[in-house]
């Protein structure tokens, strides 16, 4: 028997969708008593935007973002220019003394002082550079004191007396220390902190190239023959005049670049323009990809503990008028440096910039004069001598200078218009050896560490010091001397060194104060010199190699020497 079959069961669905048919037509009736034109509410749609949603980051970690180019590389050339400014300015007058000593009526003691004396402007105003510095801005302190500095320099190249010269030269350092100081702390601040270290020894790799430019600018300008009077001024114009304003031509060249470049971004972040900062994150970024690379996924920054406490008291700052609460602020400022932890720090970074500046600044200030009192000395048959001995027998009598009329075009015998090239030979080595060892220096110091390259090179320099006394070979005498004189490498590592150890609100004040004890040891330096190299010449080289043993000795105290960046020996390594 067959089974019946079941009907086969067919929903309705044409009544069902009658009701969705319906149920639509409601709600767009109802959609369209608020909207009566429905295209008008489309148009009034935003268009779509390409938006990055990101979680704010850190500054540090921003800075990495934007990559390491052509931007960063301008940065890098400008504050190495900047450098050599400041020591073309400072140390170019060590050319200048030998030949100028007859026009100005210089004692070796006055040649000394007049050594020493843009050291001692920048020293009056490293303090108030760096309070400005830490409270108005970087950019702020350098642009115009490079102007200033130029101006000055050109005034001191028209000046009659040792008085006139001297004074016009201690604003020179006045307003060149504003520069000279703050450049570390500005160039370091647009760099993350595993580049900063590479890229202030990239900078003085720069400057070593520029040094290198000193004893061939002055050897093709004050070996020069012409002489000018100018009879409004009542001067005989020499080379050695020229040759001054020539050293002050890169200061003003700076300023002129520095116009185009903007402050320092982690001051502006510190300062609260988080969307100030954030624009020149992003121009560093398209300078340094060309505009190819992807769009910079860079929206806002995470506070720091640092920005937010310092905000109040910068912006008070700022607006603060009275002489009165600014020296306050300045001790505010300066204060913490000397408190709890930082007092270590900055002692011993105060220490170290002392010794290495008496010795790379105060002796090389008569490095030139000094080598032409040798040649001088072979030039009559003399073989074999100490350096002191070539120093006692070459002096100069003032008393015949004093008697002779400092404006009349034929100088007498003792006076040398032309410095002997030997001067300069081993002025282009010392500054060719500062720029390959700085390029050394930039290469290895993350793979090596601060504290070796300390050590080795202060105990290099002071060894070879303490051995000048006691060699009678001439040339290898002053090879040694050389060798003493390459201490200066040094102070890039300290101020380095000084980077890392100050967050960003004492940074520049700490590396304004670090380089103002520096800058009274080549003061103290120059001095020494000027006052013992015709009587004691043997205990100033005695001086210099013993300061440079002990300074590195102490750099073994350095807070966080030992500590090495994991992030940094891996930057190191990709590098190669």
């Amino acid at each position: 028997m067959k089974s019946a079959k079941l009907p086969r069961f067919r929903p309705d669905l044409t009544g069902r969708k009658s009701a969705i048919r319906s149920l639509i037509l409601d709600t767009v009736s109802q959609f369209g008593k608020m909207t009566p034109n429905m295209d008008e509410a489309i148009e009034k749609l935003p268009e779509p935007k390409d938006v990055t949603y990101q979680r704010p980051v850190k500054l540090d970690d921003a800075l990495l973002m934007t990559k390491f180019g052509i931007y960063n590389l301008c940065l890098i050339t400008i504050s190495g220019t900047i450098l050599a400014a400041v020591l073309l300015e400072t140390l170019g007058i060590s050319y200048v003394l030998p030949v100028a000593e007859c026009d100005l009526m210089l004692t070796t003691k006055e040649k000394g002082i007049l050594s020493a004396i843009s050291f001692a402007g920048i020293i009056s105003s490293s303090h108030l550079w760096g309070f400005l510095a830490d409270t108005r801005g970087r950019r702020t302190v350098i642009l115009p004191t490079l102007f200033l500095a130029f101006a000055s320099t050109v005034l001191s190249s028209f000046t009659t007396n040792f008085w006139l010269i001297t004074i016009t030269r201690f604003f020179t350092g006045f307003f060149i220390s504003g520069s000279s100081a703050t450049i570390y702390a500005y160039l370091g601040e647009f760099h993350a902190k595993s580049n900063s270290s590479r890229a202030i020894m990239g900078a003085s790799f720069v400057f070593g190239v520029g040094c290198i430019l000193l004893p061939l600018i002055a050897w093709s300008v004050i070996n020069q023959e012409w002489e000018y009077t100018l009879p409004l001024l009542n001067i005989v114009y020499r080379p050695w005049r020229l040759f001054i304003v020539v050293c002050g031509l890169p200061s003003l060249v700076c300023g002129l670049a520095l116009l185009y470049f903007p402050e320092s971004p982690k001051f502006l972040f510190s300062r609260g323009h988080e969307q100030d900062t954030i624009m020149i994150m992003h121009k560093m970024y398209r300078w340094n990809t060309g505009g190819k690379g992807p769009k910079l996924a860079l929206t806002s920054l995470l506070q720091e503990t640092e920005a937010q406490q310092t905000k109040i008291r910068r912006e008070e700052s700022a607006n603060n008028k009275s002489v009165l609460r600014l020296l306050k602020q300045m001790w505010q400022q300066t204060a913490p440096l000397f408190m709890g932890q930082y007092l270590k720090r900055t002692t011993i970074i105060c220490v170290l910039q002392f010794g290495i500046y008496l010795t790379s600044n105060g002796m090389y200030m008569f490095f030139p004069d000094i080598l032409n009192r040798i040649a001088e000395l072979e030039d009559q048959g003399v073989g074999r001598t100490t350096i002191c001995q070539a120093v006692y027998a070459t002096q100069v009598d003032i008393s015949q200078l004093q008697q002779h009329d400092v404006n009349a075009t034929a100088l007498p015998e003792v006076c040398h218009q032309k410095l002997d090239i030997s001067a300069y030979e081993h002025s282009f080595v010392l500054e060719t050896i500062y720029a390959l060892g700085f390029a050394v220096i930039g290469l290895i110091i993350n793979a090596v560490g601060k504290l070796p390259i300390l050590v080795f090179i202060f105990g290099v320099c002071g060894i070879s010091g303490i051995l000048i006394v006691f060699i009678d070979l001439p040339l290898l005498a002053i090879w040694f001397y050389v060798i003493l004189l390459t201490c200066g490498f040094c102070i890039s590592v300290v101020n380095a060194c000084t980077v890392d150890l100050f967050p960003t609100n004492l940074r520049a004040m700490a590396v304004c104060i670090s380089l103002m004890f520096g800058r009274l040891g080549s003061v103290v330096g120059a001095n020494i010199v000027g006052f013992l190299l015709d009587s004691q010449c043997e205990l100033t080289f005695w001086i210099s190699g013993i300061s440079l043993i002990g300074c590195g000795v102490l750099s073994f105290f350095i807070p966080n020497i030992y500590k090495r960046n994991a992030l940094e020996d891996r930057i190191s390594i990709s590098s190669r």
